[in-house]
């Protein structure tokens, strides 16, 4: 089965009792049994839920894994991967990653024991002087939020099977249309389904996607005892999203090279980042592993200063200022205020996360509506 038919039908049974097409929203918090512990597989909703089994399917299906888990939100299902570590354990992480992650791993965890390094893992020969006997994962997002770098997960994949660690990957900007950790080597694919996934800026949730059974029976075991489930409603509405997926990343990336255009002929544009881009450090990188290049886009201006990015964003009329990506609309975005303002300054900067960088969430608007948007904004 295909990418396109995946995302409808990937993972679905057709729903026995009245031959809805689609899987009913199952609002229920328990289940009847006809002797104690005998069910028809469902006993209690924080365990199982028949529309969040739907929807585990579908990511699954989707991102050629074999086990998909469905949570509260992206974090909570971090939060879910970091629980199968303990204390004095080692993990390595992106230096350029988002700034919720940053602060579990930070001012949550680090506090119970787990050791985070974080370095640049766009050079996989420097990470190897990284490891040590306590290193249990190294956490890859590619394509970094908001520097658009990307790392190659293959690379990294050899390198954690040599010394037997696992690799985790948020899979969040690319989505499984464009990139397939798995495939790729890597053991965890994470994403905030929040985001282009369910693609309508109405629903907060997170996705774990993996082929090993061990893996996923402690993962599924975590989920279960810490609680930190989606609600029906919830994955209805992110498996109505996903159906849509194809067709709306196809549109993102068309929106995204008409603006990245733009821009490039803008006079008071200074930094563009878009994996794109032919000058992109990581363009090769992104032409192998990605399928296309993506919806998210980051730059800053010539005259760049926290000033000019005020005024800028408060002039954009079709982009709304706002936190969060991945949706039909398009949002504009100042990490440093926003998204990464968790992250202690001097540290965000030397990534790039600079007062004067603006991102933005390209959406499946008509991209000449977007560019005279941008054009009136900037000047």
């Amino acid at each position: 089965m295909k990418f396109n038919t995946k995302t409808i039908h990937g993972g679905q049974i057709k729903e026995k009792g009245y031959g809805a097409v689609m899987p009913p929203i199952y609002q229920t918090s328990t289940y009847s049994q006809t002797k104690p512990g005998e069910h028809q597989g469902y006993e209690y909703s924080r365990t199982h839920n028949p529309t969040r089994t739907a929807l585990e399917n579908s990511l699954a299906s989707i991102e050629n894994g074999n086990f998909g888990l469905a949570f509260s939100s992206g974090l909570s299902a971090i939060d879910a991967i970091l629980k199968l570590f303990e204390p004095g354990d080692e993990i390595i992480s992106t230096n350029d990653l988002y700034g919720g992650s940053y602060r579990l791993f930070d001012k949550v965890f680090k506090k119970f024991g787990l050791k985070f390094i974080f370095s640049d893992l766009q050079n996989t020969e420097k990470i190897k002087d990284l490891i040590s006997d306590r290193t249990k994962m190294i956490w890859v997002e590619t394509p970094t939020n908001p520097m658009m770098n990307l790392i190659d997960i293959n690379s990294i994949s050899r390198l954690c099977k040599k010394n037997e660690i696992l690799l985790a990957v948020d899979n969040t900007f690319a989505t499984p249309y464009l990139q397939k950790p798995l495939d790729l080597g890597a053991d965890i694919v994470m994403h905030s389904a929040t985001k282009y996934l369910a693609g309508h800026s109405d629903v907060i949730l997170g996705a774990l996607i993996v082929k090993d059974d061990i893996l996923a029976e402690q993962l599924y075991f975590l989920q279960n005892s810490s609680g930190a489930i989606c609600g029906p409603m919830d994955s209805f509405l992110t498996l109505r999203g996903i159906k849509t997926l194809h067709v709306r990343m196809e549109r993102h990336c068309f929106n995204a090279e008409k603006i990245i255009e733009f821009l490039s002929n803008h006079k008071k544009i200074d930094k563009l980042y878009w994996p794109g881009i032919s000058t992109h450090p990581n363009y090769e990188l992104a032409k192998t592993q990605m399928s296309g290049f993506g919806g998210m886009i980051s730059f800053t201006t010539k005259n760049g200063d926290f000033k000019s990015v005020q005024e800028i964003t408060s002039k954009l009329k079709v982009f709304t200022l706002a936190e969060s990506l991945g949706g039909v609309e398009s949002l504009a975005n100042h990490p440093a205020s926003m998204t990464h303002a968790s992250i202690p300054k001097d540290l965000r900067e030397k990534t790039g996360v600079v007062d004067s960088l603006i991102r933005l969430s390209v959406g499946i608007e008509d991209h000449e509506d977007l560019i005279n948007d941008l054009n009136q904004a900037i000047n």
